[in-house]
């Protein structure tokens, strides 16, 4: 059985500030901030929500069905995943823009500053979702705005259960479309951040939007995980990583292995524990693809 995974398939220029952001920008400056950050360190990644969250998915032997599309220069990304046996099935590649780019500094604190350029991402919407005996499940994950909106309805009309996973993609959204969105979606997953901004614009707390799905979930970083059922909030235990390397697709691998346990029939809070497991894997290394997991070791 596969995975449908809406979202962003990307390059990630990742750089290293050695710094921390709080000591370089004045808040009572804010107003007419101009700061520039050294950063020795600089490379190049496969990245993107779809891309990342599929390699996860892969990485514990699940099957991945990433819809997201690609510019002209998504040739090596689309190779790339053939040889890894990830589907581009329902990748579509456009010629007359560039494969969305995501330029991430982090500092000395695992702070983040991200510039995002969408490009073929804005294009999404052009594939559809549709009934098909072999999709069991699927997520929602940042992605260009009408295809989110689109695909989370498909999804509904075609009775495949669905995370709704906003990300980055929250502030596109006003109250009323969060609320839709909830209302279409089988399970929803946010970081604390965002959780804060989802209550705060759809005027619901956590307890009332997991009354409203099977199951909210919150992540919490290195303080591990909220699973919100019906109300009643359980927290999941952390997993220290070996080492903090990169936290970039942490929140990726974690979703991953969420969808892998849902499609197990795992309990929620299971697939969270998974998913907290999965995180401290890919915290330990840099990037959002590279790590490596012991299926046995992880599902036992």
């Amino acid at each position: 059985m596969s995975v449908v995974i809406c979202g962003s398939l990307a390059f990630d220029t990742i750089m290293s500030f050695e710094g921390r952001f709080s000591e370089q920008i004045l808040p009572d400056q804010l107003h007419i901030l101009n700061v520039s950050f050294l950063v020795p360190a600089l490379r190049r990644e496969f990245g993107g929500c779809a891309g990342n969250i599929a390699y996860s998915l892969k990485q514990l032997g699940g099957s991945a069905l990433p819809m997201a599309t690609v510019g002209s220069d998504g040739a090596e990304y689309l190779e790339r995943m053939k040889a890894q046996g990830i589907s581009t099935e329902f990748v579509r590649q456009v010629d007359d823009t560039y494969t969305a780019q995501a330029m991430i500094m982090t500092d000395r604190d695992n702070n983040q500053i991200t510039a995002f350029h969408p490009g073929a991402m804005m294009q999404a919407h052009g594939t559809r979702i549709e009934a098909r005996s072999d999709i069991t499940l699927g997520i929602i994950s940042p992605d260009g705005r009408d295809a989110m909106l689109q695909h989370a309805e498909q999804f509904k009309a075609a009775d495949i259960p669905f995370v709704f996973d906003p990300g980055q993609g929250l502030p596109m959204f006003d109250g009323q479309e969060l609320a839709h969105f909830v209302e279409l979606a089988t399970w929803v997953t946010v970081n604390d951040y965002e959780a804060k901004m989802l209550c705060d614009r759809t005027g619901l707390s956590c307890e009332q939007l997991s009354r409203r799905v099977q199951g909210l979930i919150v992540t919490l970083g290195a303080e591990g995980c909220e699973v919100w059922i019906d109300g009643e909030k359980t927290l999941v235990a952390p997993v220290k990583a070996e080492a903090v390397v990169d936290p970039t697709g942490c929140g990726d691998a974690f979703r991953g292995a969420l969808l892998f346990g849902l499609e197990q029939g795992w309990s929620l809070a299971r697939c969270a524990a998974l998913g907290n497991q999965v995180g401290a894997k890919k915290i330990a290394t840099r990037g959002g693809q590279n790590y490596t997991l012991n299926i046995a070791e992880m599902t036992a």
